[in-house]
């Protein structure tokens, strides 16, 4: 049987200017935008100890995960910084919606981006529980 082996891309379409959501990303995020506008997340530059790996999930219709978003999807996007992510963001008044929080897998914190669309950051860690804080 064919299978799915990963996340080809990510795509977000914009309720208002795609460009300066593009730009909010990059500026905000740090993806680095290409020639056509998006970005590429290469697995061989990420240095997080788990060597890679995409998680993929289905959320319960009357669960609260993406709240206060009323998106009917979230991205998590790994971060090599937590304290430095935050540290950023804040210094640009993008408020942390929650977090950072340790979990036996990494550390999360959570925003909104311009656009009210509910954005997870992950710092992985190996499976442990030692991790959860």
């Amino acid at each position: 049987m064919a299978r799915v082996t990963g996340i080809g891309g990510v795509f977000i379409k914009a309720r208002g200017d795609a460009k300066a959501l593009a730009a909010w990303y990059s500026e905000h995020l740090g993806l680095e935008l290409t020639e056509f506008g998006g970005a590429i997340l290469n697995w061989q530059d990420d240095t997080a100890e788990d060597g890679g790996l995409t998680v993929w999930g289905t959320a319960d219709p009357d669960g609260t995960w993406f709240a206060p978003s009323t998106a009917t999807f979230m991205i998590n996007y790994r971060v090599d910084d937590m304290d430095g992510m935050i540290e950023q963001l804040t210094k640009a008044g993008i408020p942390i919606q929650q977090g950072p929080d340790s979990h036996e897998n990494g550390r999360f914190a959570w925003i909104l981006d311009p656009e009210g669309n509910k954005v997870e950051l992950w710092e992985p860690k190996l499976w442990d529980e030692k991790n959860k804080g």
